[in-house]
């Protein structure tokens, strides 16, 4: 997939689709790492880590800023994703422990 050789819709459109397939699947590797962490972590308060979300969010925005992808969308985007991942944590938490 090179988008810069692309001369139709359908091509973006199709580059789109594979890119979204992918980044679903990747997803699901990432929220499997969160239940393996729910299932480590000692305590429930243990799974809220402001630092380590901060750090993570950092990451993603430089290493946007370093391949020129627009650094603000992908650290709002961070921002939504590891909130989500907390609270797929804290669930995954409670219902192993339930």
């Amino acid at each position: 997939m090179n988008p810069d050789s692309y001369t139709t819709m359908d091509e973006v459109r199709g580059g789109v689709d594979a890119l979204d397939r992918q980044l679903v699947a990747l997803l699901g590797q990432r929220f499997a790492h969160m239940r393996a962490a729910a299932r480590i972590k000692p305590d429930r308060s243990a799974v809220r880590d402001e630092a380590r979300k901060r750090q993570v969010i950092d990451q993603a925005r430089n290493e946007a800023e370093r391949t020129g992808a627009p650094a603000d969308i992908i650290a709002d985007l961070w921002e939504q994703l590891v909130e989500a991942s907390i609270a797929y944590e804290l669930a995954e938490y409670d219902r192993t422990r339930s």
